[in-house]
């Protein structure tokens, strides 16, 4: 995706790229709710992940150095699920997002996390998008 065309005088334009990998519902099964009785049984959720990264070395070389390794994404969140639990998803959402930006090199997250938990709804569900500071 074009973001930005950079111009320095005297010199050619520069395209800005940014390219996003998408992890899309990850199904993780965790403590998570309100409740002592809700946080006592694991629940199911998914979680998608948006990582915003230049992948264009990654599509020159083919060599995963370049990109982000997927799987060791979906296996840190597996662990931190498992190692945790929330009351809110919102508080899961963020500590995702800070997991992976200790963990990964990229310039902006985004997680949404669903939860199927009332009725008469297909899922609940809360995104956050971060920026690496």
């Amino acid at each position: 995706m074009l973001v930005s065309r950079e111009v320095r005088p005297g010199a050619a334009p520069v395209e800005i790229f940014e390219d996003v990998i998408v992890i899309k519902d990850l199904e993780v099964w965790c403590h998570v709710g309100v409740t002592n009785e809700e946080r006592s049984q694991r629940q199911k959720l998914l979680v998608t992940m948006e990582m915003t990264r230049d992948l264009s070395m990654a599509a020159r070389t083919d060599q995963l150095v370049h990109s982000i390794d997927y799987q060791r994404v979906c296996e840190k969140v597996k662990q931190l699920v498992l190692e945790k639990s929330w009351r809110l998803i919102e508080a899961m959402t963020g500590d995702i997002i800070q997991s992976l930006h200790s963990n990964f090199r990229f310039s902006n997250v985004s997680v949404e996390i669903r939860k199927f938990a009332l009725p008469d709804t297909a899922y609940v569900a809360i995104h956050m998008s971060r920026q690496r500071p």
